[in-house]
């Protein structure tokens, strides 16, 4: 008891350079680090000294981290400005042009201030009575902070449920949740400890990441002690406690670009990456796989289904009723070489779905297990887990040798063969046992304290076997699970989803929270994965969704054993047809939505209030989202609906894609919402690139053309697309063109530039360009020449003739 009345007090025991040093006389410190303006760095060691391994998540700017990890003192890619520190015998203060970081010697506890008109606001304070554990509860983590009235909590990752998580709890450690709830489910996947806070009043915010690989809670206020106050708290099983704090004044965008900024920039992936995905289960499972796979082709050509990629399913690995990684049934699948070539003809790529886990009757499992690549336990024997229906043993992604041998079994068996991604599946790497030890690098620790680094690895392990075996292509790989990184590797997706409608309305939630958390390239099992066959009406609303995501994959495993595919429903084919047709259209916007992600970090998916902090109608819960700055989509997630109601953001106008016509905002529209045309709207002084070139299954046009939506003001709308062969690794070496498409008018005239620079992968000698019809001004070129001015529907088309 004493020591709880009596907490750690703590003196200035070092600086050096961006580093400050607190210790007490009990032996606690508190390590201060300053990395930017707007980023800084705690950390506090009850004893002293530190517990958790390396760092595979801090790689500011950086394509990746090294293999073993980053040693958490390298300051590597951190610009370490110079900074005020101030100190008397109660506190010491540490001031950045955008944060003052206040530390009380008595406790340690610390008060964060952010700059804003001049002056500074309290944004964040530890709790006053116990922020930490300095050793006297358990081996666990503790950090509690205050809570605030009117606080959001963004961001967590995937979880379920509401995007704000105010007064929710959630448990993050990575598990197979098949079929879970999109609403209440909790843990799930994947592992992200970071989350924004934002104060809607004030317009300040600020991210917090815990830098840890442990199993760990949340707690955002739906705990409640009256010894304490208000409060949320972080608590970890093991570890240290190691936190970054990101500014992020004006709006919560900012923090999230920090964030992917700290932790890595994301890939940037074939375009091909973006088109739609065809996958099931049962076609690989059926005794007659390679035939049911060529009607695959066959019907996408029969029904024009523009299709890029199909998703392989573990099937083509069977023997007998259970999966084998690396393993091809020969039965099913009696020509590989020209099952692949087969689809390669046909424009359409394959990614092969992949498993980490060797089952004990595995071909190739004992000798895996002599040469020490399986996970152990303390008596040097495969330390056994439950995997689908057998037990077996995960490989070691922390022993290099066994990065190696899976590097090369992805290449021997199927890379060579032409297949093009993998597809990393049942990665949640679900160890409880203590006695499960992972080899570490040569320094083994407990095995079940490494489950999210064993997913990253074997993530990096997949990407580098595509870059030995095609060094000048980009890698192209899709992630169930992952942690904080995942972004620099793979495509993702929220998991085996169940199918309902609450499940459409909450999966876009779980989308929001990822982009909010540093994952941008992201989507859903369209349709439903787990349960009942979706009814019509749920299906072409699910692929209407599907449409605006960055990942675009139909996948399923029906209890009645049917499947998810465009033509399943004879009477919507067209419509699905078209919708994929207005999928493709929006490939151009959708494109350079990724590449603003990998070369300035913006999040793909955002809420409306992300945009548009100013208008409290915006934080309303809602199922709009804005993709990217520039499209408001609106789903329909109700049966029934032939309308969908939209609130317009205020201080712009939007422009109806489908209509043209243009509405003021501040206000609720009632758009029509027909099954083959998704409800969106053009935002004010926008310009969205689009491919108006014919398409069919195997034929595909590109041709360039631009919505401009210009300001109503006179204010200057402009935008830069880019363009390059959406595949090769030359846009590292400036190999890419750009369009500059910018509009500009008075009363009378708007005058449209348009220029392509570049290296362009095409010339052009023209492009469209689209304008609402209620654009009524003459137009007028910086440079080039119109040749057609005419009304189509609601849009006004200008083809110009370059110079």
């Amino acid at each position: 008891m004493t020591t709880l009345l009596h907490p750690p007090r703590f003196a200035l025991a070092k600086h050096d350079g961006h580093h400050l040093r607190l210790e007490s006389a009990q032996g606690a410190t508190i390590d201060v680090f300053v990395l930017e303006e707007d980023i800084v760095r705690v950390r506090v060691l009850p004893d002293g000294r530190a517990h958790g391994p390396r760092t595979w998540a801090i790689a500011p700017g950086l394509d990746d981290v090294p293999y073993e990890g980053r040693d958490r003192l390298d300051a590597t890619g951190f610009t370490l400005p110079s900074f005020g520190i101030l100190s008397n015998p109660d506190e010491i203060r540490v001031e950045t042009s955008q944060i003052r970081l206040t530390i009380a010697l008595a406790g340690g506890h610390c008060a964060w201030e952010m700059r804003r008109d001049g002056g500074w606001h309290c944004v964040l304070q530890d709790r006053a009575t116990q922020a930490y554990n300095f050793g006297w509860w358990d081996e666990r983590i503790y950090h509690y902070v205050r809570r605030q009235p009117g606080e959001m909590y963004l961001g967590l990752g995937e979880r379920a449920g509401s995007l704000d998580r105010a007064n929710q709890s959630y448990r993050m450690t990575n598990v197979d949740a098949m079929g879970y709830s999109a609403k209440t489910t909790d843990p799930l996947y994947k592992h992200i400890p970071f989350y924004l806070t934002w104060q809607r009043d004030t317009r300040l915010g600020f991210g917090l990441f815990y830098d840890t690989l442990a199993d760990c809670t949340f707690d955002m206020g739906r705990e409640l002690d009256n010894y304490h106050g208000p409060y949320r708290h972080f608590v970890a099983d093991h570890g240290d406690l190691d936190y970054y704090f990101i500014a992020s004044p004006q709006t919560p965008l900012a923090a999230v670009r920090r964030f992917t900024w700290l932790t890595g920039r994301p890939a940037l992936m074939p375009k091909w990456g973006l088109g739609y995905s065809g996958s099931t289960m049962s076609y690989t499972d059926a005794p007659d796989a390679q035939r049911r796979m060529g009607e695959f082709l066959e019907r996408c050509r029969e029904h024009d289904m523009l299709c890029d990629s199909f998703h392989l399913s573990s099937g083509y690995t069977s023997i007998g009723a259970k999966r084998y990684v690396f393993n091809w049934n020969h039965e099913k699948f009696p020509d590989i070489t020209r099952f692949v070539q087969d689809y390669l003809e046909n424009g359409v790529k394959l990614c092969a779905n992949i498993k980490p886990c060797l089952l004990r009757d595995h071909p190739e499992f004992e000798q895996t297990a002599r040469d020490g690549l399986l996970i152990e336990d303390r008596n040097g024997e495969p330390a056994w887990v439950q995997f689908w229906d057998d037990v077996g043993a995960y490989i070691d992604f922390t022993n290099p040798a066994a990065a190696l041998w899976w590097k090369e079994h992805v290449k021997d068996a199927l890379l060579r063969y032409g297949i093009a991604a993998t597809w990393n599946d049942n990665n949640e790497f679900e160890i409880w046992s203590p006695q499960a030890m992972a080899h570490g690098f040569g320094t083994p620790w407990p095995a079940r304290e490494a489950k999210v680094l064993q997913t990253l690895l074997m993530m990096r392990a997949s990407r580098d076997a595509q870059r030995e075996h095609a060094p000048d292509k980009r890698p192209f790989l899709v992630s169930r699970s992952g942690g904080v990184g995942m972004h620099r590797y793979v495509q993702t997706w929220s998991g085996d989803n169940s199918t309902s409608w609450e499940t459409l309305r909450y999966n876009l939630k779980m989308g929001l929270g990822l982009a909010l958390s540093g994952v941008s390239n992201i989507g859903h099992d369209i349709g439903g994965f787990s349960g009942p066959a979706p009814e019509p009406e749920l299906f072409i609303r699910w692929i209407q969704f599907g449409v605006w995501m960055p990942r675009f994959s139909i996948h399923s495993w029906n209890d009645d054993g049917t499947v998810n595919e465009p033509w399943m429903y004879p009477s919507l084919t067209p419509q699905v047809s078209a919708l994929l047709k207005l999928r493709y259209r929006l490939l151009p916007y959708l494109y350079q939505l990724l590449w603003d992600s990998t070369m300035h970090y913006d999040p793909v998916l955002r809420p409306t209030f992300a945009e548009f902090p100013d208008d409290a109608r915006c934080y309303a819960e809602s199922d709009d989202m804005m993709v990217g700055a520039s499209l408001l989509a609106a789903p329909v997630v109700e049966p029934g609906q032939t309308q969908r109601e939209v609130w317009l953001p205020t201080g712009v106008r939007w422009t109806c894609y489908w209509s043209g016509e243009q509405f003021e905002g501040g206000q609720s529209v009632t758009l029509p919402a027909p099954w083959d045309r998704p409800v969106m709207l053009v935002r004010e002084g926008s310009v969205i690139a689009l491919n108006v070139a014919g398409q069919q299954f195997g034929h595909r046009g590109d041709q360039r053309a631009f919505i401009v939506v210009p300001f109503a003001d006179g204010k200057r709308a402009c935008r830069r697309y880019v363009e390059d062969d959406g595949e090769s690794e030359a846009w590292r070496h400036g190999a890419f063109g750009e369009w500059s498409v910018c509009a500009q008018g008075d009363a009378s005239t708007l005058t449209l530039a348009v220029e392509a620079t570049g290296s362009m992968p095409r010339t052009p000698a023209s492009v469209e360009i689209r304008l609402p019809a209620s654009e009524a001004r003459g137009v007028a070129m910086a440079a080039g020449r119109i040749v057609t001015d005419e009304r189509v529907g609601g849009w006004r088309r200008i083809v110009i003739e370059l110079c």
